[in-house]
């Protein structure tokens, strides 16, 4: 196990992989990413700052948001691990407090939904008001990295990867939601809410952000503009969702499903 944690990988975690861990190193993130890369440190160092322009240059330019899961899948490949470190490293304040978030709320099982690098589905593991987190990611080599992360944090039997929402070994609902940094890329985000709303279990908890922006120079290609598109997704949220209050300042959300009428 990592030095910085300090934990036998071979003992099951019993406190929460604490947001001063985060802050601290990214739960060892670089030493973990070096190594499953195969990178030297200094290699690793060379290639965070132009990650996310070098995720963008694989932007084929005119993009059909039917093959956005084809794309995320097979094209991006590791680029996507680098450039979701240098994000988590570069703002790490900002992930702290979305680390916050998950301890008020996160319970049961947990669906961490489009997990990327796996920081919230870690430390969701830790909790011990987790029963078991179940992380879903298109991108395998996102899947590969969070399952080597959690074995070397000593979390593996609290923690599953899959591929699609749709695997059958998958429960049938979950108690707490956390999607942060996804929507924005689906070909239709208001009817993954739908898709959310009947995977949630009576009284679950659903973490939510959204950046309907491609950015001022269009650093993000990926993400989705559609005006109509945000339209119908803010609406489906305002219909099948109730926003509970929190006092982090942050674009995360918390949600319930709206009492039925």
């Amino acid at each position: 196990m990592a030095a910085a944690v300090g934990r036998n990988p071979a003992t099951a975690w019993s406190e929460p992989l604490g947001v001063e861990h985060f802050l601290a190193d990214g739960f060892n993130l670089r030493h973990q990413l070096a190594g499953f890369l195969q990178l030297s440190a200094a290699e690793l160092e060379l290639r965070l700052p132009s990650s996310t322009a070098a995720l963008a240059a694989l932007h084929p330019g005119a993009f059909d948001l039917a093959q956005a899961d084809r794309f995320y899948e097979e094209t991006v490949g590791t680029g996507h691990l680098l450039e979701l470190a240098a994000w988590h490293l570069g703002s790490a304040d900002y992930i702290a407090d979305t680390l916050r978030l998950q301890q008020r709320f996160a319970r049961g099982h947990v669906l961490d939904f489009g997990g990327g690098i796996g920081s919230h589905a870690l430390a969701a593991a830790a909790l011990p008001e987790v029963e078991r987190v179940w992380f879903v990611d298109l991108n395998p080599h996102n899947r590969a990295f969070v399952t080597a992360r959690a074995a070397q944090l000593g979390l593996e039997q609290k923690l599953a990867c899959f591929r699609c929402l749709d695997d059958p070994a998958l429960p049938a609902t979950f108690d707490t939601l956390v999607c942060l940094d996804v929507l924005e890329h689906l070909p239709d985000p208001a009817a993954q809410l739908e898709v959310f709303a009947s995977r949630l279990a009576a009284g679950a908890t659903a973490l939510l952000n959204w950046y309907f922006f491609k950015g001022a120079q269009g650093e993000y290609p990926f993400h989705l503009d559609d005006p109509a598109l945000i339209e119908a997704f803010f609406r489906t949220l305002q219909r099948r969702f109730l926003e509970e209050f929190h006092p982090l300042l942050i674009t995360t959300r918390a949600y319930r499903l709206m009492p039925p009428r």
